[in-house]
């Protein structure tokens, strides 16, 4: 059995999708294979770490320096002591300045205090600029959401204007350090529902989804593919490799869809436009939810397919292949989007947890295609890349060779094959066309020598035949030299007796 006859396809075990630490929780390429909780708990572990060890070099410089100051001007402070009060000042002030250093290094240093932030008027999203239509909408939405719970509403509303008038003042901090403060905003949020408010999980959850939709759709502007991040450039190399990908076929995948099932095309185009529209929207719940319809939609063509439920197995393969046909926009973009400020819940269970992961799983395969990823030789895949060749599919020996051998396979391509159709009809067209053109000025010809012919003649017929008028005069009826006895009989005049 030959090498390309033994392959299965694309496989992705289950247990790869999960969270590398055994938390059950489904894992993101983007966190190292982590889950939410189990990033966010390393995160905050390496980054205080990190914390830990930069107070420790700043006390360590600290004491260097206050070593070498008074090593320097110990003798002096003694022996001098009308200036010891001047000696301690200047003591003070060399410290002041050491101490800056663990300034430096602390977390308070990058966003300004609490007082402060309360107490300066910096202006809230809503006034600094001008809101479009759909966020004025969504404050609106959000307000009447608010007003069936009455006081826990109102301090919901309190805190997220609060949490937008602070972040609103962060400009130049990373986007790990934005996911970080709009992570822990989510999490303050469900303690305070939990606790406080007594709120089910069912109802939580609801004023969660309200939550994220309002918040996200103030900050989206700022928080979307920020300037701090090379999410920008890695959407440019997607789009790029996805475009050098555009003659790799279903075949090639082993996709479980016959795309010649009218209802299975229907599906395919319905996935492809909605991973397209993911890009249109603001909310990390509404992208995931475009994400969701997209992945049901393949389920839907592989099942007509096979005439049976899709497994796992199937539809890894059916996304990346429509991931390849609709090369959505900005996708990179859009994924490290929804994994730093989306709900950690969605993320980490449930069927859009488990679709997203998916979907990543495609992203991160797409950029790691190669020519053992298709089955191919390393020589085939090369030519296809370059453009040199195209994939043609042998229909006797199911076996996929290069164009060069085309004249000994039979192409069924479906893309190839419509492609030549419609060079053959417009070749058609092309001829029909001139021969049109020609009978035209043929017509137009004949209707020139007709006129002059019938021209012709008539001159010939007025030449033989002159027309010659002849004047002749006519006498009254009742004229005295008329001829009363050759009128026919209605008009003789009869003479009566008087």
């Amino acid at each position: 059995m030959s090498q390309r006859t033994e392959r299965r396809g694309i496989h992705v075990d289950q247990s790869d999708l999960l969270c590398k630490k055994g938390c059950g929780y489904y894992g993101n390429t983007a966190w190292q294979g982590l889950c939410s909780k189990c990033w966010r708990e390393e995160y905050q572990r390496v980054r205080q770490k990190q914390i830990q060890d930069d107070w420790a070099l700043a006390e360590k410089l600290q004491r260097e320096e206050e070593a070498a100051y008074a090593s320097s001007h110990g003798v002096q402070t003694q022996s001098h002591g009308p200036f010891s009060k001047f000696e301690e000042k200047k003591t003070n002030e060399k410290t002041r300045k050491v101490t800056t250093v663990k300034k430096f290094f602390s977390p308070s240093s990058r966003t300004p205090p609490k007082k402060e932030t309360q107490d300066s008027k910096t202006p809230s999203p809503s006034i600094s600029r001008h809101a479009s239509f759909d966020t004025d909408q969504v404050s609106k939405d959000f307000v009447e959401f608010l007003k069936n719970l009455q006081k826990p509403g109102r301090e919901i509303h309190k805190q997220c204007r609060a949490f937008l008038v602070n972040m609103s003042s962060k400009k130049d901090i990373s986007a790990e350090e934005l996911s970080e403060c709009v992570q822990d905003f989510y999490q303050n949020m469900v303690d305070r529902l939990m606790t406080h408010f007594k709120g089910s999980s069912e109802s939580v959850e609801q004023v969660m989804d309200q939550v994220e939709k309002y918040i996200m759709t103030r900050l989206y502007k700022s928080v979307f593919c920020p300037e701090t991040t090379d999410d920008e450039k890695k959407d440019l190399a997607t789009q790029k490799r996805i475009r050098a990908l555009h003659w790799v076929t279903i075949q090639m995948l082993c996709v479980s869809m016959d795309e010649e099932i009218p209802e299975v095309s229907e599906n395919v185009v319905k996935a492809i436009t909605d991973i397209i529209e993911m890009d249109s929207k603001r909310v990390p719940r509404d992208k995931l939810a475009c994400i969701t319809r997209c992945s049901k939609h393949i389920f839907s063509a592989i099942k007509i397919t096979k005439n049976e439920p899709a497994s796992a197995d199937d539809f890894l393969p059916a996304l990346i292949y429509i991931v390849l046909k609709a090369n959505p926009p900005r996708l990179q973009s859009n994924i490290q989007y929804i994994t730093r400020f989306c709900n950690p819940s969605r993320l980490m269970t449930g069927e859009d947890g488990y679709y997203f992961t998916n979907l990543c799983c495609a992203a991160a395969f797409i950029e790691k295609l190669d020519a053992q990823s298709l089955n191919l030789s390393p020589e085939e895949f090369e030519r296809y890349m370059s453009g040199q060749a195209s994939p043609r599919f042998n229909s006797s020996e199911g076996d996929w060779t290069s164009s060069g051998a085309a004249s000994e396979s039979t192409s069924i391509n479906p893309v190839l094959v419509q492609l030549n159709q419609n060079l053959e009809l417009l070749s058609s067209l092309s001829s029909r066309q001139e021969r049109l053109v020609e009978a035209a000025h043929s017509l137009q010809a004949d209707l020139l020598s007709w006129t002059e012919s019938v021209k012709k003649e008539v001159n010939d017929i007025l030449e033989k035949y002159p027309l010659e008028i002849q004047t002749c005069s006519v006498s009254a009826i009742d004229a005295n030299n008329v001829d009363n006895e050759n009128l026919p009989p209605p008009l003789t005049p009869q003479v009566f007796a008087g």
